[in-house]
C-alpha cells in the first residue's frame, strides 16, 4: 500500500540492490547511473548506508558493500550452521599456512566468498565476504591475482554444492602443492556438507 512506503528507505535499498553485481565497487557516477539518482542525492544515502556499514568508500573513492550485509545473512540457519562447521578450519588453514584462506561459493556464472580468515602479516591477499568475479569454470572459481595465486578444493556432496575452499596470496610464497595438501586434509575433516547448504546465502 501506498501509506506503508518510505520513500528514503526504498532509495537507499535500490542503492543496495547495485551491489548484487559481478563488480566489487563503484564509482559515484557509476552508482548514479545505476540508479538514476542525482549525486547529491546519493551522496547522502551513501552517508547513512556508510553509518551503519552497509556500505564503504575505499581509498580509492570507490564504494564497495559494508560488513553489515554478510553480518546479518549470517543469522540465517543455514549459513549459521555452514560458518560453524567451516570457520575454524579456514582460521586453522590461515594460521598454519599463512595466507588467506576462504570459503567460495558459486552462483551461476560468479563466484562469491563466503567466509574468511586473513593471516596476521602485512602481505597478504585482502579477500572480503560478499566479493563477487566470474566464473571461469564449472570446476575452476579462482580469482585472478595480478603477482598472487589462488589454488582450491571442491567440497563435495550429492547433489554437488558448488562450494570450494582456497587459500590465496604472494605468488611463490606457498607452493600450490602444499596449498592443495592443506586444503584437501581439510577437506576430508569436513566431509560433505549436509543436504541444502549450497543454498545457503
Amino acid at each position: 500500500m501506498a501509506q506503508d512506503r518510505v520513500e528514503a528507505v526504498e532509495r537507499a535499498l535500490t542503492v543496495l540492490e547495485v551491489f548484487d553485481s559481478p563488480h566489487d565497487a563503484f564509482s559515484l557516477a557509476e552508482l548514479a547511473e545505476a540508479t538514476g539518482f542525482y549525486k547529491s542525492t546519493l551522496l547522502r544515502l551513501l552517508g547513512s548506508l556508510s553509518r551503519f556499514d552497509y556500505a564503504q568508500r575505499g581509498d580509492d573513492g570507490r564504494w564497495r558493500l559494508g560488513g553489515s550485509p554478510v553480518r546479518l545473512a549470517r543469522r540465517h540457519a543455514p549459513s549459521q550452521h555452514l560458518a560453524t562447521r567451516v570457520q575454524p578450519w579456514l582460521d586453522r588453514l590461515a594460521a598454519e599456512t599463512g595466507e588467506t584462506a576462504a570459503l567460495l561459493a558459486g552462483h551461476a556464472d560468479q563466484v562469491e566468498c563466503r567466509l574468511v580468515a586473513l593471516p596476521e602479516t602485512g602481505l597478504r591477499h585482502d579477500l572480503r565476504p560478499g566479493s563477487h568475479w566470474p566464473l571461469a569454470g564449472d570446476d575452476d572459481p579462482r580469482l585472478a591475482l595480478p603477482g598472487g595465486h589462488m589454488t582450491c578444493v571442491a567440497l563435495g556432496g550429492d547433489p554437488a554444492p558448488a562450494l570450494w575452499l582456497s587459500l590465496s596470496g604472494p605468488a611463490g610464497r606457498l607452493s600450490d602443492a602444499a596449498a592443495r595438501r592443506a586444503l584437501e586434509a581439510a577437506q576430508a575433516a569436513l566431509g560433505d556438507p549436509p543436504s541444502g547448504e549450497e543454498a545457503c546465502p
